[in-house]
């Protein structure tokens, strides 16, 4: 199975609030995405991280992705900068990127931590898979973003704050765009 997220902010303790997440401390939302994480991937899934997988944790990003099951891919984010020089990437992650295409059987797919307004194959119905924008909807891009069916928000805070196959994608951002 292979699954999408984004922007789960391990150890930052200021994105409680910035995003209304609904956890008291950082260490309850911590262990509850590991645990959600962990709840629906499974040792042999891949997992497509969209960035900002830790930002100001005190913990070590490896006491993290110990924890964390599957075969990672990390796109790089605006946060990972930091942490990503003080771990042993080649040990945790199958491949490090600041963007991907790929087709999965069934769709072409672009990822970026960035939304983008166009890619490689947007007049053929390919898709644009992101993070960066957590659950704002208050920013003028949203207005573009809500009207672009093939762009899709991999950001905890739109889905369930876990990581989510493509199918459970496409109806996360439907709700997710009638905000």
């Amino acid at each position: 199975m292979v699954f999408f997220t984004a922007d789960q902010h391990f150890g930052h303790q200021n994105i409680i609030k910035h995003s209304n997440r609904p956890f008291q401390t950082v260490e309850e939302m911590d262990e509850v995405l590991l645990a959600n994480w962990n709840g629906v991937v499974k040792s042999q899934d891949t997992v497509y991280i969209l960035g900002d997988l830790f930002f100001r944790n005190n913990a070590s990003a490896e006491d993290y992705l110990r924890r964390l099951n599957g075969k990672k891919h990390l796109l790089i984010g605006n946060h990972d900068k930091d942490w990503m020089k003080k771990t042993d990437l080649l040990r945790y992650f199958e491949s490090v990127e600041r963007m991907v295409e790929f087709n999965d059987g069934a769709h072409r797919i672009t990822l970026c931590h960035y939304p983008m307004m166009t890619w490689n194959g947007i007049a053929k119905g390919s898709y644009m898979i992101h993070g960066h924008i957590h659950n704002n909807t208050d920013a003028d891009y949203f207005a573009l973003i809500r009207n672009m069916p093939n762009i899709l928000n991999a950001g905890v805070d739109v889905n369930g704050y876990c990581p989510v196959n493509f199918n459970a994608l496409l109806k996360n951002n439907e709700e997710f765009k009638k905000i």
